[in-house]
Parts: C-alpha cells; structure tokens; sequence
C-alpha cells in the first residue's frame, strides 16, 4: 500500500521556523497565465522559503533568482535525456544552463536533476537506456567546468521503482523492481560513490486515489485502527509515509547502501479534482507532515534523522495534463492567482500561522463569461446537443476539472455548468470579446458568478504584470548569443 507515487517539494522555512529548515517547495510554471517571477521570489521571501525545486531552466525564473539567496534545484526534462547522451551536447548544456548563472551574487544552484520520474511505468521503457548515460555526462560536464563541488547531480525517482504493495508486503521486504533492479543498483551506487542524494517522490494520496479500499487513516500521520505490523523488524507503521521511505531504505541496504542519503523530492496533497482532494484533508495532510518534520523524527528505519523534504507544489497550474487525474492541477498551497488556500503551520509547533499570498497581483477586469439567462428556454426544448457541444469546446482549451465528481463544483445544475466552462474559457483567453459567444449561448456580465464553494475567476493579467524585453534589448541578448555560440542552433536547443 506504500508502493505509490511520490511527490514532493521544498519548502524552506524563515529562521524563526528553525526546526523546519529542511522544507522546500517545486516551483511548477505549467499554467496559461503566470505571475512574473519576481513576484514569486517575493512570496517565498515573505513565506521563508529558502529552497525551491524547478522543473526546467526557464531564463527568466532563473534571472529572477539571482542574488537572492534561495537554493535552487533545477532539472533537465525527459525529452531531453537522449540528447544529453552525447558529451559534446551535455557541455553545452550545462554552460548555458548553468555556468553563465554561477557568479558572485549569482543563483544559488546545488543540485541537477537528471530526468522526471523517467522509469515510471506510463513511459514504457522509453528512458531506461537514456538516463544513466546522461546522469553520467552531466557530472563529467559539471567536472570539466570546475563546477563538480558546489553543483551535485541526482535523479527523481518515483516510489514505484521499488514495487508495489505485492512484491514488498511489508517495508523490510523492500527491493527495486526485478526489471530495473539492476540499473537502480547501478544508478544508486554510482550517485552514492559521488556524495549525491538518492530523490523520491511519495504521494499518499495516491494511495488513497488508486485504491478506494485503503485505508483513509494511513494516508495522514494522526493515528490509524489497523497499523501494518512488520514481522521482521516488530515495527508497527501507521502511515503511508513512513512505511513507504523504509520500504526504500531496504531497497537500499540490499544493495549496500544502508546509510545513503535520501531526500524527499515531492510530496503533498491536492485541493480539488478529486472526492479526496479538498482543503480539509490537505490541511490535515499538512499539519502531521509538518509536526513529524519540524522534530527530525525521521522514519523508524531512519529514527532522528533529518530528511530534507520539497513539498509540491507552489502555485496550482491549470495547463497540467489531467491524465493521471483531474487533481493534477491543484497541487498548489496556493492558489493559480498566488493567494494561500488555508491557513498552514509550517514550523510544525502548533502555531495559528498563515501563509503571506502574492502581492500587488494584477487581473483582468472584473468581468465573467455566463450562460445567456434569455436561452435558457430555448436551449430546454430545442438546445441540448447545442449547449454540450459548445460545454466540451470550452473545456478543452481551458480547466473544467472542478465540474468532476467530488470536485467543488460537482453538483450544480446544467446553466452553472455552462457558466463555469464558458468563463474558464473567457479567462484563459484573456476576456477577448470573440470568446464569450458559444453561438450566442453566452453573455458578458459585471456580477461575480460565483456559486459558494464554486468559484468563477477572474484570471492574472501576465502581460501587464511581466516585465516585457524590448526589442532593443531582444538585439543586445541575440549579439551576445552569437559570440557565445557561433551555432545558434546549440542556443535554441537548450534555451
């Protein structure tokens, strides 16, 4: 029942939430329309966060970072591991995405990460022969260009690497899955050898997800009725956390690395999307990881052991695929507009604290997209393929995962739902006037359309609140691309 995902990012905490220290939070960027990454950084200064986790080297979050101290962990994508396995292209990528910020008063960068998760099953093998290759060309990159001490390497691994609930019943039974065992031992070995952090992502609401039958309790740190009982090791675990961490501790030890280091690379809980994914459960989530974290009370196979820890994620992204699920999007602490979704005591001591939101956010106007009120007859007797083939159009451009079963907007009547897809869709397409038509279904209004728990937004305005390069600018960067990189091709490969 531990054998699930994991997903985790870190949050660092201010230096009055010192028994914290080790949170971080994963910065995601997949949403139509972000705050500017100064705005951002100002959060996680206000909040304390000193360790962010990033999924990309976006330039312009990477600027932003710059000078401020916070300790950035950034990755190379999947899609990019093939090419990484020729040396030549790993060189070039870590100048360009890593030498050029590493100055005096530069970005604090510590970590890269190989891949995403790059074993998980869903891939089908795609990057089982390329990701090895490119952990090891990164590290000589990072070697050859005197950067191998201040900028280590590692790989986020899912918790499905070391097998589900059926092949480790129990965490002592714990071992990499036979079709990938031997890679995971060569991979670990090889990060353990070079003083690199073994990755992992858990997600115990994952377990809860993909299992109705699991048992509610165990996902949460408050206590459970059926604790699992290790014969083995007469440990008695009672939450999905600590019996998964220890399940990869003896995946471990049967390699020979019993005391490795491990990091938590992503770990959290959805709000919406989900019967099982709302704000009562996620401050539950929240408030048990924080209290076991703030301690250092480690795992029972790791007793009193810190165990740094990113939460995931930062800011809900509304262009995530749902694939896994329509949670996907709502990982967020907080929301897509940067505001906090509930009150969160991250120090873990019990305080009344609130996360600070974004400031000087800048919106759209005050405007909303709803189901014209003089069709609705019309729609009644003749209109009802009409209105659900214009409800799907609006949908696939924008995000209706709150209309889901158990979501916060489940259970409103058809005109609601209408309303919500055609505003959702008026938003990402920034209230242009030729995107609240639906073959004239719809109509502008100036009343929030808001219906209690269901909230109808009003999305950030991205271009009035980004910083624009003019073209004056856009010339100096090209010029200076060009000495730099005599192919441009290199530049636009890894930009």
């Amino acid at each position: 029942m531990w054998g699930v995902v994991v997903f985790v990012m870190v949050l660092s905490v201010a230096a009055e939430f010192q028994s914290s220290a080790g949170l971080g939070v994963n910065w995601g960027e997949m949403a139509s329309h972000k705050l500017p990454p100064e705005t951002v950084i100002q959060m996680l200064k206000d909040n304390g966060i000193t360790k962010v986790k990033l999924f990309d080297t976006d330039s312009s979050t990477l600027r932003a970072l710059a000078g401020t101290g916070i300790e950035v962990m950034v990755a190379i994508p999947n899609v990019d591991l093939a090419a990484i396995n020729d040396y030549q292209n790993a060189r070039k990528w870590v100048t360009y995405n890593l030498t050029r910020y590493l100055y005096p008063g530069g970005v604090d960068i510590k970590y890269v990460a190989v891949g995403n998760e790059p074993f998980l099953a869903a891939y089908d093998g795609m990057n089982l022969n390329t990701t090895f290759p490119a952990l090891c060309n990164i590290r000589k990159s990072l070697i050859d260009a005197g950067i191998g001490d201040i900028v280590k390497v590692t790989v986020p691994f899912n918790a499905d690497v070391y097998g589900s609930p059926i092949e480790n019943p129990v965490p002592s039974a714990g071992r990499f899955q036979p079709e990938i065992a031997d890679l995971m031992t060569d991979i670990s070995r090889y990060l353990y050898k070079h003083n690199s952090p073994f990755l992992v992502n858990i997600y115990p609401f994952l377990s809860l997800y993909y299992n109705r039958e699991f048992p509610v309790d165990f996902a949460f740190f408050d206590g459970t009725e059926n604790p699992v009982f290790d014969a083995k090791t007469k440990i008695n675990y009672t939450n999905v956390l600590d019996a998964n961490f220890d399940t990869l501790i003896s995946a471990l030890k049967r390699i020979g690395l019993g005391k490795m280091d491990v990091m938590i690379g992503e770990i959290g809980w959805p709000t919406d999307g989900d019967i099982n994914a709302n704000v009562l459960l996620a401050k539950r989530f929240y408030q048990g990881l924080f209290k076991q974290l703030a301690v250092d009370q480690g795992t029972p196979l790791r007793p009193n052991k810190y165990i740094e820890t990113y939460l995931f994620g930062l800011i809900d992204e509304n262009k995530k695929s749902i694939a896994p699920g329509n949670f996907e999007r709502h990982w967020g602490i907080f929301t897509y507009d940067g505001q906090p979704k509930f009150q969160m005591d991250i120090s873990g001591e019990g305080l009344n604290t609130t996360l600070i939101g974004a400031k000087e956010v800048k919106y759209l106007r005050n405007m909303w997209c709803v189901l014209n009120p003089k069709v609705k007859y019309q729609i009644e007797n003749q209109g009802v393929n009409k209105l659900g083939d214009n409800i799907k159009y609006a949908c696939q451009t924008s995000d209706c995962t709150a209309l889901g079963y158990g979501s916060s907007c489940h259970g409103i009547d058809v005109e609601g739902n209408a309303s919500y897809a055609f505003n959702m869709y008026f938003q990402v397409h920034n209230q242009a006037e030729k995107s609240c038509d639906f073959d004239g279904l719809a109509i502008v209004t100036f009343k929030n359309a808001s219906r209690e728990a269901c909230k109808f937004i009003v999305q950030v305005d991205s271009l009035s609140s980004s910083v624009q390069p003019s073209i004056v600018h856009l010339l100096i960067l090209s010029l200076i691309f060009l000495v730099i990189h005599p192919s441009l091709c290199d530049v636009f490969l890894y930009r």
